[in-house]
């Protein structure tokens, strides 16, 4: 199915099948967690946190149906967004993306313990406890438009030095979030030595993204001392450290008519300063800076949401 100004919807992966992994074993319906007789860190996995991000489901399955698990400490894998799940139609992929609201914009304490209500409010509440327990996180996630995969590291050095030791992929980008409202990276437990990562591992519905996926969270597990001997991993290879880019200015589209000069492409460099890459509305947005880089650019920004991020590579 092709939608007027967005990219090829093609769905070239196949609908998750939940099966009988969706009750979970964590008393939380979708969550699974495994801990090891030997001591080691928490690590939680979480997938479809968009319920149209269907690759984050089906590494969860594949890991689940292929009993990895962790040789120390303790693994948890996390359905994040069931009932957008469930909506996912390879027909009109995009529209599954929440039910109510985006989950990943509702992680601020006054939004958690506040007494609104919604599909993804209740959802995130029943995560929380989770996320407060966890040493390590690894969202997964997928993009619509156009990008190199990147990792965005939560709060705090120790995020983006994770990032940069695993180096797949090869780029960290350090940001302070969303005007539009906090993700589960930018949790305040991410501020006090637990560690996170957002994975954007490729474009939606693709099995090239999937494999990002799986080579990430493979490396993960290993890179803590989780993996157990023998585990139905993928190989993994020497790398090197990644590159880190910090975030010099998020553009929130101010108006509807938020609109770039050409297409960009998500880790795009352009290399003056001052050039003119869009306009919002009458106002000009221009890179502050030489080699700027350009993350995950979003032709459509609605009026309140970001629209591109502009980094600065780190020495």
């Amino acid at each position: 199915m092709r939608l007027d100004g967005l990219p090829p919807l093609d769905v070239r992966l196949p609908r998750p099948d939940l099966g009988p992994w969706r009750a979970g074993n964590a008393g939380i319906p979708g969550v699974w967690s495994f801990a090891a007789a030997e001591p080691g860190p928490h690590l939680l996995v979480t997938g479809v946190v968009h319920g149209n991000e269907i690759s984050g489901a089906l590494l969860l399955t594949r890991w689940l149906r292929d009993g990895v698990r962790p040789r120390a400490g303790r693994l948890t894998l996390a359905f994040a967004n069931l009932a957008a799940l469930d909506r996912f139609d390879p027909a009109d992929p995009t529209a599954s993306r929440f039910v109510d609201e985006d989950m990943n914009r509702l992680w601020a304490p006054t939004m958690l313990g506040g007494l609104r209500r919604s599909a993804e409010l209740d959802r995130a509440r029943a995560l929380l406890p989770l996320v407060c327990q966890a040493d390590v996180l690894l969202d997964l996630h997928s993009m619509l438009w156009p990008s190199d995969p990147l990792f965005l590291a939560g709060p705090g050095p120790a995020a983006r030095a994770l990032g940069r030791a695993l180096g797949t992929p090869g780029l960290v980008v350090a940001d302070e979030g969303h005007a539009a409202g906090m993700r589960m990276i930018d949790h305040a437990h991410f501020r006090e030595g637990a560690r996170a990562l957002l994975l954007e591992a490729g474009p939606h519905w693709q099995p090239e993204t999937l494999a990002q996926m799986e080579a990430t969270a493979a490396r993960l597990l290993r890179h803590l001392g989780m993996a157990e001997e023998g585990a139905a991993l993928p190989p993994d290879a020497a790398r090197p450290d990644g590159r880190v880019a910090r975030v010099t200015r998020t553009v929130t589209a101010a108006t509807t008519g938020f609109t770039f000069l050409r297409d960009f492409r998500g880790g795009e460099v352009v290399a003056r300063r001052n050039t003119l890459i869009a306009l919002d509305g009458e106002a000009e947005v221009r890179t502050p800076h030489d080699d700027c880089l350009l993350v995950m650019p979003s032709p459509q920004a609605m009026r309140g949401h970001t629209a591109v991020r502009l980094a600065r590579f780190e020495a």
